[in-house]
């Protein structure tokens, strides 16, 4: 079983209000951490047709059955009951009487704005970081770890990720989208997914992809837009002020596991990463999520940007620090090469009064300082955003 560091924050929130909701993609490890968690706490599957029906239709019964609270897993399948659970904290006025997941952001947002608002935490756990799996003892190859990716169950019970990851998209993903969009053509959905995999990394072009599938640039940003909501991707936009630049406006597209990308790519071994033409984003993408999961698992935003003048690449990633910029480039390269510090150098002329302890993150083990750039190995990146 893995210890997840957002433990610490889970309990901490529990102590100072009477909800904490936990969001994330499905079997990213959401169950399993609040059940451990809060071992004595009755546990409720909402996707449970019985349970879903009795909420529905008589949840202030349903609620009577959890006097002193309960687990609600999966509450976007009932978001109508939220509203009496706002009725009853407020009566109760109990720290830490109900915990909540979800996997939609789409269904849950807006009726939490509503309902729970001031009396709920809401905390975002994605799949295992790097530093989740050293403390249970799993050190992998970089190739290994870009085509596993890091749901916990391929690591836990050695499972096939191609097969896992072929299952995962039929059984959640796919339902989800039916669900969500009604999507009659999923053919034409599974197209749209892997055309959004194999442009990991880049600028987001929603005419080029609408093109590239066959429908609408505004069907693309809806079916983005449903993606992001269950936490299939996430676009990582792009950091601008007056800089006197043409700086582009537009996100990227990363995905919330690599191990799904690399499914979606058609890489099915180790030794077809090591030789895919995407390596190098997938392990960019590999690091932008460490850097994410470590500030989720703090309770914290992310905060992090890129950075791009129009026709170049300036900065793989910008991490703002109150008025501080920390510009940090990203490497798939085990072997150190003086080119890549051009763009923080480029940065620090650009912005020099914001610019500051930058850093160069590749696959090579050796770390070191550059003269103000910091060269580090990925499996430390983590460290970035936890200075403070």
């Amino acid at each position: 079983m893995f210890k997840r560091i957002m433990q610490r924050e889970l309990e901490r929130a529990a102590k100072q209000l009477p909800i904490v909701t936990i969001l994330g993609p499905r079997q990213s490890g959401k169950t399993t951490l609040v059940r451990q968690t809060f071992p004595n706490k009755p546990y409720v599957n909402m996707e449970l047709l019985h349970l879903r029906d009795l909420a529905k239709n008589d949840p202030v019964a349903f609620l009577e059955r959890y006097p002193e609270g309960a687990i609600f897993d999966e509450i976007q399948e009932v978001p109508s009951l939220l509203s009496y659970i706002q009725v009853r904290v407020d009566e109760n006025q109990k720290k830490g009487e109900f915990i909540l997941t979800g996997s939609h952001q789409v269904e849950l947002n807006e009726a939490i704005s509503q309902s729970l608002a001031g009396r709920t935490e809401i905390l975002h756990l994605l799949p295992l970081s790097l530093e989740e799996l050293s403390l249970a003892g799993v050190e992998k190859p970089l190739d290994t770890l870009l085509y596993e990716g890091f749901y916990p169950r391929i690591h836990l019970d050695q499972l096939n990720p191609t097969k896992t990851y072929a299952s995962y998209i039929q059984t959640y993903i796919e339902r989800d989208i039916r669900k969500l969009l009604k999507v009659h053509d999923l053919d034409l959905f599974q197209k749209f997914l892997k055309l959004c995999a194999s442009r990991v990394g880049q600028i987001l072009n929603k005419d080029g992809l609408a093109g590239d599938v066959g429908v609408s640039s505004r069907t693309i940003g809806h079916w983005l837009s449903i993606l992001e909501s269950c936490y299939i991707i996430y676009r990582l936009s792009p950091y601008f002020e007056n800089f006197g630049k043409r700086v582009v406006k537009s996100p990227k597209i990363y995905f919330c596991d690599v191990g799904l990308v690399a499914y979606l790519l058609g890489i099915e071994t180790v030794e077809q990463m090591a030789r895919d033409p995407l390596k190098g984003n997938l392990f960019e993408n590999l690091v932008v999520n460490e850097l994410m999961k470590a500030r989720y698992n703090r309770g914290l935003d992310p905060h992090l940007y890129f950075y791009q003048v129009a026709g170049r690449n300036e900065i793989d990633l910008i991490y703002q620090r109150g008025h501080e910029l920390v510009p940090i480039e990203i490497k798939s390269a085990r072997t150190f090469n003086s080119s890549f510090l051009t763009g923080i150098k480029s940065f620090k002329k650009i912005a020099p009064d914001r610019y500051t302890d930058p850093y160069l993150v590749y696959s090579g083990d050796e770390e070191m300082k550059l003269g103000d750039i910091q060269l580090i190995n990925y499996r430390n990146s983590a460290r970035i955003v936890e200075q403070v």
